[in-house]
């Protein structure tokens, strides 16, 4: 009876030990239809997926944060409001760590470094099975495409957060890493991310064509490198990447420097870095709707024309912006009337290509022939940016999506070759050649027809107009930095540079303090429109007035909040989000 028993009970538990051993492999089985991370990536093809996904994150304005930067700067004046009445956390720098903007900058980063570390991962476990040689090499370079993203994610943060002690992330979070990790140290966030450019520096075309234009190149790894030693004063190895760009990738400087500004002549020549905007995509939604403001808040932000004043230009550059000086001898600058009497232009090419100001006469604004009749330029708002807007298109169709429209086809360059000269000609000043800087400064100029710097028939263009001026590695400094820098790239590029350049020269808080001190008023202008009539813009032209005229305390001045609560320690770099600090449990000291 006993060894019956005993039988019936390993019967059943065999049977159990089945029935088990099914319900288990039955919850392991993958939802058919649902793709796993496993079962998805495959091909090249897959590869090529996964690199579009990370191709759209990396160009969400998130990243950059643009007119934040520029108004945390001396750049910019932003608020909303009419001058001089200003609650912009960012130009006050009174922002902390719960401001909106910079978590959304720290969250998009790391979406965009999530995105790439998953095609990073798949080229790596794929390497070796692909069908063949040709399959094997295209997988290389969109593991170059993917590692150049990641590292200029975290070039940006490296330059932006906490003194640049953030998490390095170098791959898909989860497993035995988990989902929570500590601060590397700003050196260690360097290493990191300079080995993915120098990968993606050798592994990346020089040139894409066709279809494929548009896409990130060796150059540009060369060109992000080359700034990122830059930004700590590095200038020899800087000025080694600086060269390499300059010389080994085939870009030159536009004969018009608007083809940088504008749709027109979008992905040129002198495109080093370049984000792709369209409206095509997206023609079936509203224009105000909110999935198409990502790519369009600049234009929304920076248009005068039903937009929301979120930045413009601050006094001391308007003032740079209408005295930048013009070569006489370029007939660019001669324009010609209906009744054949010539004159010359009133603002230099480089200005009415870069900002709107109201009494210029000779760059049409909105479809309208002068600058001054499209927009009322009133309240002491007397330039708005023509980077990053629609005023070329006009009003001639709904399809333009110009005036009340937020969205812009208009592509964001990130970095661009005249940026390049500059900085070149930094490094040069500052390793004693200022020949050799002065000519990077002039090539740069002399695209806009500018008066070139330096003594009457010296140079590479001796027979070109000169200031007339013998300069010595400080004063041409000084031109770079308060002229130059800021008239050439002001309201364009990545977001970083103005601020890390301040940061890195150690003036934010001088620079603030000096600015404060200034005073200005506005004059009224009045416009003749096309039709003979005319009309009044109020406080549309401003004027610099001396501080210690009695009178001048009944004008304005800016930056004054700045001056005084700027603190390098606090301001420098925006904080490390309280979101990670709270939610990150071993940066925030809550783990066990």
């Amino acid at each position: 009876m006993k060894n019956k028993i005993i039988s019936k009970l390993t019967i059943v538990l065999f049977m159990v030990g089945v029935m088990v051993s099914c319900s288990e492999d039955f919850l392991e089985q993958s939802n058919p239809n649902q793709l796993s991370t496993d079962s998805f990536w495959k091909t090249v093809d897959d590869l090529n997926t996964g690199l579009v996904a990370t191709y759209k994150s990396f160009s969400s304005d998130n990243n950059y944060k643009l007119l934040n930067e520029l108004v945390r700067s001396d750049i910019a004046w932003g608020t909303g409001y009419q001058r001089p009445f200003n609650t912009n956390e960012y130009y006050l720098q009174t922002f902390n760590e719960a401001s909106k903007d910079p978590v959304q900058k720290w969250s998009q980063l790391y979406t965009t470094i999530f995105r790439a570390n998953q095609v990073i991962e798949a080229c790596a476990n794929l390497k070796g099975t692909l069908p063949n040689a040709d399959k094997e090499a295209e997988a290389v370079v969109i593991d170059g495409q993917a590692r150049f993203i990641r590292g200029f994610a975290y070039f940006i943060l490296n330059e932006s957060f906490n003194n640049g002690e953030v998490i390095i992330w170098d791959k898909v979070p989860g497993g035995e890493d988990g989902f929570y990790k500590d601060l590397s140290t700003s050196q260690q966030v360097k290493d990191f991310y300079r080995a993915d450019l120098e990968f993606a520096k050798a592994n990346l075309p020089a040139t894409w064509e066709g279809r494929e234009k548009g896409r990130i190149t060796a150059g540009a790894a060369a060109a992000v490198l080359g700034q990122s030693y830059l930004f700590e004063n590095d200038f020899p190895t800087a000025a080694t990447y600086f060269a390499d760009v300059i010389n080994n990738y085939g870009y030159s400087l536009t004969p018009n420097i608007g083809s940088n500004f504008t749709t027109m002549d979008e992905l040129n020549e002198e495109s080093i870095l370049e984000i792709v905007r369209s409206t095509d995509y997206k023609n079936e939604l509203n224009e105000w709707d909110w999935r198409d403001t990502g790519a369009t808040s600049i234009q929304q932000q920076l248009t005068p024309i039903q937009g929301w004043w979120g930045g413009v230009a601050a006094n001391w550059l308007i003032k740079e912006y209408r005295n930048d000086p013009m070569d006489y001898s370029d007939p660019r600058n001669i324009i010609t009337e209906e009744d054949g009497t010539q004159r010359f232009r009133k603002f230099s090419l480089r200005t009415s290509w870069s900002v709107a100001i109201v009494d210029d006469v000779d760059m049409e604004y909105y479809g309208y022939k002068t600058t001054g009749e499209a927009a009322n330029f009133n309240v002491n708002m007397t330039c708005f940016w023509r980077k990053h807007t629609n005023w070329d298109l006009g009003f001639e169709s709904e399809n333009a999506l110009s005036p009340g429209k937020v969205r812009s086809g208009v592509n964001q360059r990130l970095i661009r070759l005249a940026e390049i000269y500059l900085q070149y000609a930094e490094c040069m000043i500052e390793m004693g050649n200022v020949d050799e800087a002065m000519l990077y400064i002039n090539k740069v100029r002399r695209r806009s027809g500018l008066q070139l710097l330096g003594l009457v028939g010296t140079g590479e263009y001796p027979l070109n107009d000169h200031d007339n001026k013998a300069y010595d590695a400080q004063s041409l400094m000084d031109h770079l930095r308060f002229k130059e820098y800021p008239l050439e790239m002001s309201c364009e590029g990545h977001g970083l540079s103005r601020n890390v350049d301040l940061r890195r020269w150690g003036i934010k808080k001088q620079r603030f303090q000096e600015l404060a001190a200034r005073r200005y008023r506005s004059e009224h202008y009045v416009v003749t429109k096309e039709d003979g009539t005319t009309a009044t813009r109020w406080n549309s032209i401003v004027l610099e007035v001396d501080p210690s005229d009695p009178d001048a305390m009944d004008n304005w001045n800016e930056f004054q909040e700045a001056a005084v609560n700027y603190v390098e320690s606090e301001h420098a770099y925006w904080k490390l989000p309280n979101s990670e600090v709270i939610t990150n449990p071993i940066i925030g000291g809550t783990e066990e």
